[in-house]
């Protein structure tokens, strides 16, 4: 009998309050993607590869990849795709087929009213293969994230994320002509009738949006208007703010395996080459397992070696991310290391002044379980992580931007104006303000932390943020400086674009 090993965090609990139905249909067909280790350790210099040179040093082993075909095959199991610089194989076949080739036991499951396959225990994989394996992520398919907006009942103010654009001095004269913001969805849909009408309304002529469909799924307006609105706030504020710069909208599945099959694709697009991506989805580390946590972090690590910033919202449920209980919680992938977290204020002003802005009180923000405190955030005096988590201490957000849905963006939706916020907003009004700055500047920002805490006059106002003081997220208060309530603050386009080395 071949002798087989667990894969390392592979492990997964019920959802909390989730039923089992019964097995699930043996007969019925699924995917899994299986992520590969890289073909050398280490993480290469920020801006230093092509999307073509990534692949070819830090991609998956052909080797590798040649033994996770041969075991899908000898298990009966379709091989769909197969990428070495994505570090993916993406395998199908029946339940009766993936459960036997990968030791689980899969189930029906219900909770909160979805329906999704689930599991108990871990994933073992033969030993021959499993010190290439970081994950396999597909099996259980449980709703794996959550959208980062808000829609606002009564607001007490509302922009244009076009006046918010004004409000935060972003660069004139450049509209982001040569860039190409990428911007992740797990769900709603796209409407490009919408999207020209609500610009039009600005006095932009609207480009036609780029649609990618991934594991089967595709931009489906109507079905789901929460998701709708995340995608069309997404839409509107990138296309607003830079509308001279190509957009690809990447759906897939909300599962782990789609979110990173998402990411992946959207990072190593050698067709549409987004130079940045938009990320407003996300959910507590806590809610993570360890295997999908790393195969997720390790894939944008991917993005900062080819000068693709990454910009991720950082969650709308205050310090404790939404969770009961009672303890603070950092949301992923805001935490990655790899990712600009971008957190939320409670806006106020008109034209080029802003009479006030404050923390939003649901402003997403903490410090991480699970990933350790950055070098360059190691002088923002960030709190110690939760008892329990020596490992942690990555500090989120970064940055902010108005997220309160009281004073929130005007969008159209589905034929509908509403009013919305939600950290989700803020997350495409950074792509798009780092999308203006690399035109203005001629070359691709990509993964600009290290300099943003390092930036010259931070915290004096004015400077090149604005220093958030005032407000609380639950467990944590803004101050003087990075706070893990909006982070080192809201931008000062203009200044921050001649700041940045």
């Amino acid at each position: 009998m071949t002798h087989r090993q667990i894969i390392p965090g592979s492990e997964r609990s019920p959802l909390p309050g989730s039923q089992v139905l019964g097995d699930a249909d043996p007969t019925q067909e699924a995917t899994v993607t299986v992520f590969l280790r890289s073909k050398r350790a280490g993480v290469p210099a920020p801006g230093t590869l092509s999307r073509v040179e990534f692949a070819d040093r830090y991609g998956a082993d052909p080797a590798d990849v040649a033994s996770v075909e041969a075991f899908a095959r000898a298990h009966g199991l379709a091989v769909v795709e197969s990428s070495s610089g994505r570090r993916s194989v993406v395998l199908r076949g029946t339940v009766a087929r993936l459960s036997a080739a990968f030791g689980v036991t899969l189930k029906r499951c219900q909770a909160d009213g979805v329906m999704y396959r689930g599991r108990e225990g871990g994933i073992t994989v033969p030993a021959d293969i499993a010190g290439a394996v970081v994950a396999v992520l597909g099996l259980d398919d449980r709703p794996q994230a959550a959208a980062r907006v808000r829609i606002a009942a009564k607001p007490i103010a509302s922009f244009t994320p076009s006046q918010v654009a004004e409000l935060y001095d972003f660069p004139s004269g450049v509209d982001g002509t040569g860039q190409s913001i990428g911007i992740v969805e797990l769900g709603g849909g796209f409407s490009q009738a919408d999207f020209a009408s609500y610009l039009s309304g600005l006095g932009i002529t609207a480009q036609t949006v780029t649609i990618v469909t991934i594991d089967g799924a595709g931009s489906a307006p109507g079905q789901d208007q929460n998701a709708d609105v995340e995608v069309m706030l997404d839409a509107e504020v990138a296309g607003s703010v830079a509308p001279g710069a190509r957009i690809a909208m990447y759906f897939a599945p909300n599962s782990d395996q789609g979110f990173l099959d998402a990411v992946t694709t959207a990072i190593h697009d050698t067709t549409n080459k987004p130079t940045v991506i938009s990320i407003s989805w996300g959910a507590a580390e806590s809610s993570w397992t360890a295997q999908a946590r790393d195969a997720l972090n390790q894939a944008i690590a991917a993005a900062q070696a080819m000068a693709i910033s990454v910009c991720v919202a950082s969650g709308d449920g205050g310090s404790s991310d939404g969770q009961t209980d009672g303890a603070s919680h950092a949301d992923f992938p805001a935490s990655s290391p790899y990712v600009l977290g971008c957190g939320g204020t409670t806006l106020s002003g008109s034209g080029a002044t802003i009479a006030s802005e404050t923390t939003w009180s649901d402003s997403g923000g903490g410090v991480s379980d699970y990933f350790s405190l950055p070098s360059w955030q190691s002088k923002a005096n960030v709190p110690a992580p939760p008892a329990g988590f020596s490992g942690g201490g990555r500090g989120v957000p970064d940055v902010s931007g108005d997220a309160d849905p009281n004073t929130g963006y005007q969008i159209l939706v589905d034929g509908s104006s509403m009013v919305a916020g939600g950290t989700s907003a803020v997350a495409p009004l950074w792509a798009a303000l780092i999308a203006l700055m690399n035109q203005q500047r001629g070359k691709n920002a990509g993964f600009l932390n290290a300099s943003l805490y390092a930036v010259p006059g931070y915290p004096n106002n004015p400077g090149p943020l604005h220093d958030i003081t005032t407000g609380s997220n639950g467990a944590y208060d803004a101050g003087p400086g990075w706070d893990p309530c909006t982070g080192l603050g809201s931008p000062d386009g203009t200044r921050l674009s001649k700041a940045l080395p």
